[in-house]
């Protein structure tokens, strides 16, 4: 294949991770195989819409030297893994996706992979050996785990899935079915360990919440109290879009509220957030079944998958009451609402609509450990190192 074809293939399978919502911000990469020497990569730090061929980089397989002003993806080297193992891989993708990251958390893969999926990913799914991201040891673990066996897919422990194929159809297809058999893990667990009945898993974050706070009656939101909102600084304004109708309330960032009761204290929440904290600017309420069933638990979230470190932050809170909700999150980008979910923030709509899909990957990963009995968090001087890294280079290199 020709340089130049290889790189847009990268490009459109970039285009496509973020429409299938498989990563966040600048997260995940994607490559593919030129020839027997050479790949070419996804850049470092830079957000998959937009992407030029020149911003693709092509990578030395055995060396992983590579020329240029653009850095490739700090990960190659786990891509250069499966291209020197698997003669027939042409094309890898790095995923940050749901469901597989939700298993990542576990100890071990899954060991039996059944029906149709077997014949298109392997047998089995094995775990890769915990590392920082970009760093050798993380190159280690996955390399060990593709050494133990045909399978086109990795889960990388507390980190994601690495998936693979004869070309890039192939791989998404791998990624795809690599959820659906993650879920069906959950789901079979659930049932067995616990005698969940759940045969979905929006009513599995339910029932497992049911069960662990012990309830009588499932927690039901109130979609009218389910508010986005924008502030608008220069104007002093915030404009609050409630998420299931679409109706707005204006407020001023530094006058009262109109609305009463309950719906006051949730569009204060806002208003107290943005004041607490100047650099944010756009909030989202995620009242996903996920996020809500672990809300219920009313206690702080430990970084169980390293993207939640680095872009939700260290640990998240959880606020008795909306009133509470500014005392909680400073140093954060996301804090929890007993029963009532999270809001989750960020500069501007981007970086809030990335942290609000990692605390919904997190929650789930969150409840799902909960089935297999106690799950290690990431130690807590790691997570602290990935989120100034994130803060620091990463956040700013996503913004260009």
């Amino acid at each position: 294949m020709d340089v130049l074809t290889a790189k847009k293939l990268v490009i459109e399978a970039g285009e496509r991770l973020v429409e299938k919502g498989l990563i966040a911000r600048t997260w995940g990469n994607v490559s593919c195989r030129v020839d027997d020497k050479t790949f070419v990569i996804t850049p470092s730090g830079k957000p998959y819409i937009g992407l030029e061929p020149d911003d693709i980089v092509e990578v030395a397989i055995n060396t992983l030297e590579w020329g240029g002003n653009v850095k490739p993806s700090s990960e190659k080297g786990i891509h250069a893994e499966v291209y020197k193992q698997f003669p027939d891989a042409n094309f890898v993708i790095h995923t940050h996706q749901k469901v597989a990251s939700a298993i990542s958390a576990l100890s071990n893969g899954i060991e039996k992979v059944a029906g149709e999926a077997s014949n298109l990913i392997g047998n089995v799914i094995h775990m890769g050996g915990y590392g920082l991201p970009g760093t050798k040891k993380l190159r280690k673990g996955v390399t060990n785990a593709l050494k133990l066996g045909p399978s086109k897919a990795v889960i990388m422990a507390h980190h994601g899935a690495l998936c693979f194929g004869k070309d890039s159809d192939e791989a998404f297809e791998v990624a795809n079915s690599l959820e659906k058999v993650c879920a069906d893990y959950i789901l079979a667990n659930a049932k067995e360990k616990l005698g969940l009945k759940s045969d979905n898993l929006d009513d599995f974050c339910s029932e497992i919440a049911d069960k662990l706070t012990k309830s009588e009656k499932t927690v039901e939101i109130d979609k009218s109290m389910l508010y986005n909102s924008t502030c608008n600084r220069e104007s002093g304004e915030i404009v609050f879009t409630n998420s299931e109708n679409g109706d707005e309330i204006l407020m001023e960032l530094n006058g009262p509220s109109s609305a009463i009761g309950n719906l006051a204290n949730v569009l204060n929440a806002h208003k107290d957030i943005y004041i607490a904290c100047p650099k944010f600017n756009n909030i989202i309420h995620n009242a996903s079944s996920e996020v809500v069933a672990v809300s219920r638990f009313g206690k702080t979230m430990k970084p169980l998958l390293d993207d939640f470190a680095q872009i939700c932050g260290p640990t998240v809170k959880c606020a008795k009451a909306p009133e509470k909700a500014a005392k909680k999150i400073k140093g954060k980008n996301a804090v929890l609402i007993k029963d009532m979910g999270a809001l989750c923030c960020g500069a501007n709509e981007g970086d809030a609509q990335a942290v609000d899909m990692i605390m919904s990957k997190s929650s789930l990963t969150l409840l799902t450990s909960k089935v297999f009995g106690k799950t290690k968090a990431i130690n807590p001087a790691e997570a602290w190192l990935m989120r100034i890294v994130y803060t620091l280079k990463y956040s700013k290199q996503a913004e260009k």
